[in-house]
């Protein structure tokens, strides 16, 4: 560890909180229905998309009414997409001719992209057109970031409304994510992005001639307004196969640490619209701190196993730290800082191979992940998961005082604690259950690059980044086989959809419910005791679920390695 990489670090983490309160103020703004310095440009158009699709924008939804919508909304785009990828052979926008893609690998790419997971069992360059990039997957990239935050919205509509039946409109709070918040950001990285020598064509690859005299044929096409919303939306797939790691996705030092940013700006600023939303900033923060904890807690030690490097080089002589499977141009710290910030936010865009971090250094991934990806997290899918857990500790703050707990001015009642734990507990039951599977099933098994403990840890982590609806990969695993393709799409749809279920019961039982001014027992939810409940809780709850797991993973693979056991 150096000070430059602590500088790199701390810089990191200040922009970050900077930009915590303009953005939470814009999107409450937005959310709310009032005008901000867009709306002279946009709201003609918002207007139009209303009177098309028949939408009367002053009219609200039941917490009931605006999850059908979102379902049937899904539905519809799992379709779209998966037409696409069968049909793409016969489409336009096809400069390399490529073939349709198989149905197994369209039923998991077409659920992966409308839950916002972005698992890719293909290579983009190889297997994707332009039209299915930028129609399919860019244009669900945009809808499956603004429905996560919408949710979000939804359920801080619960806590803040008092005695209503409704959280909103769906169709127009989606309507308002996409055109005022996902859309100029994303104009705006995009053209950053192309300035960084990021492709932007509709041309065919290009031909080249090596220094020895060899042709290379060149992928290009448009990729920089893929990326843009990939990092933004939390999305995590790449137009290229090598993702944030290949050069025409992340050439530069300086677009890693935007892209970096880019990431989890909006889930932290989703806590600030909280706070401001039930009408206290503090409430906000105090989330935010939670969180922010849990993520500094895993780069202090993703950080300090990579740069303390591998066991095996050292012995060779090798110092420095861990360089394996990572980029020169950003080295071990803008590696693990990376590797950290793409699985506490649910991107999955990855600058270098997980699966050739150390054992400890690759767990912290895997942890990130399968706390529910709540350390930030994504797009709004972060903050109602954090909110979730927000209810159990207030259940369990309740019970060590003896009294109903409250928050924000609202009883947290045995309702909502079980619609919180159904939404918790489901994630493990996903990600151990298939992984189980995995590795005794001997289809799963020849699937595994590795043996032993490493090779335990590759489908556990497939499973787990599937289930949180991350996307990133731990590398070794041959995943485009029809068992994958299946469970996987299993996994991103239950880990996706029935955790939103039961946190839109949870706003429409909350949005019903009168708000009860604090009293002197009023349990302080804006300290630093609050927000050790919660983290204490997190990792608990965390730990109880997949210590198991990691024993007969990393950890086991961190042990054998110091002591010399091979397997």
């Amino acid at each position: 560890m150096t000070v430059t990489g602590w500088i790199q670090i701390l810089l990191f983490c200040a922009v970050i909180v900077a930009l915590v309160v303009p953005l939470g103020w814009y999107m409450t703004r937005v959310f709310n229905g009032e005008p901000t310095f867009l709306s002279p440009i946009l709201r003609p158009i918002e207007a139009a998309l209303y009177w098309i699709g028949g939408v009367d924008e002053k009219r609200e939804q039941h917490w009931l009414t605006y999850t059908v919508a979102m379902l049937f909304f899904h539905i519809g785009a799992f379709v779209l997409l998966y037409a696409l990828m069968r049909l793409q052979e016969v489409l336009p926008f096809n400069p390399q001719g490529m073939t349709a893609v198989a149905p197994d690998l369209s039923f998991n790419t077409a659920v992966s992209f409308i839950t916002n997971t972005n698992w890719q069992n293909y290579g983009g360059e190889s297997t994707m057109s332009y039209l299915v990039q930028m129609l399919g997957l860019t244009h669900q990239n945009f809808l499956s970031a603004a429905t996560g935050m919408v949710l979000a919205v939804a359920l801080i509509r619960g806590f803040s409304r008092a005695s209503a039946r409704t959280v909103g409109n769906f169709w127009v709070d989606l309507t308002r994510c996409t055109l005022y918040i996902l859309l100029p950001i994303c104009i705006l990285l995009t053209l950053f992005l192309v300035w960084q020598g990021i492709p932007q064509t509709l041309g065919p690859y290009v031909d080249a001639t090596t220094l020895e005299g060899a042709k290379q044929t060149i992928a290009v096409g448009p990729a920089a307004s893929q990326i843009a919303i990939k990092m933004l939306g939390t999305n995590g797939g790449g137009f290229f196969n090598a993702n944030a790691a290949h050069p025409f996705e992340n050439p530069t030092a300086l677009s890693n640490f935007v892209q970096m940013a880019a990431i989890l700006a909006l889930g932290a600023g989703m806590t600030n619209v909280f706070g401001r939303m039930v009408g206290d900033q503090r409430q906000g923060w105090a989330i935010f701190a939670a969180m922010g904890i849990l993520f500094v807690a895993g780069v202090l030690v993703c950080y300090w196993a990579e740069a303390a490097g591998n066991d095996a080089f050292t012995a060779m002589g090798l110092t420095g730290g861990n360089m394996e499977g990572k980029e020169v141009r950003f080295g071990i710290v803008a590696s693990a800082l990376f590797a950290v910030v793409t699985t506490a936010a649910s991107c999955g865009a990855v600058n270098a191979l997980h699966d050739s971090f150390t054992a400890l250094g690759g767990m912290i991934p895997l942890i990130n992940m399968q706390l529910g990806e709540i350390i930030i997290g994504g797009v709004g899918a972060g903050l109602y998961g954090m909110l979730l857990f927000v209810v159990i500790a207030i259940f369990v703050a309740g019970l060590m005082v003896g009294r109903t707990p409250e928050y924000v001015g609202k009883k947290i009642e045995a309702k909502e604690v079980k619609m919180a734990m159904l939404a918790i507990l489901i994630l493990p039951l996903m990600y151990l259950g298939w992984t189980a599977v995995a590795v005794v099933y001997p289809a799963a098994v020849a699937s595994m690059a590795n043996a032993g403990p490493h090779g335990f840890s590759e489908a556990l982590y497939a499973f787990t980044s599937q289930t949180a609806n991350n996307g990133s990969a731990f590398g070794g695993l041959t995943g485009n086989t029809l068992f994958y393709n299946t469970t996987g799409a299993i996994s991103m749809l239950v880990g996706r959809f029935w955790m939103i279920i039961p946190a839109m019961a949870i706003a429409g039982a909350l949005a019903e419910k009168k708000i009860i001014p604090a009293s002197v027992g009023t349990f302080p939810t804006t300290s630093g005791l609050f927000v050790g409940l919660v983290v204490g809780v997190i990792v608990i709850i965390g730990g109880l679920t997949f210590f198991p797991a990691l024993a007969l993973g990393p950890i086991a693979e961190h042990l054998a390695m110091r002591t010399n056991v091979l397997f």
